[in-house]
């Protein structure tokens, strides 16, 4: 399964660089989108270095997930694919 990162997961004044927002291809509501809760994310840079993560949950009612990686993830991450297992 496919998905495209969106935003880092983001205040007024701050944002959170190990937490990102993915717009997850074929779901369109809340329902289908908690049950991705748990599964792990794959995001693989340039360089073939890879950066693993984990859906934590639901983000918003239009489907889709926030996920939690286990380092911080580069800006250039934005708007590119992420491999959901």
């Amino acid at each position: 399964m496919k998905g495209i990162i969106s935003s880092f997961r983001r205040g007024f004044k701050t944002q959170t660089m190990n937490q990102m927002i993915i717009i997850v291809d074929g779901i369109t509501s809340k329902e289908e989108a908690v049950k991705l809760v748990g599964k792990e994310v794959v995001w693989k840079s340039p360089a073939g270095k890879e950066i693993n993560g984990k859906i934590s949950a639901a983000h918003g009612g239009n489907g889709a997930v926030r996920a939690l990686f286990s380092t911080g993830v580069p800006g250039q991450a934005l708007a590119t694919e992420i491999q959901i297992k």
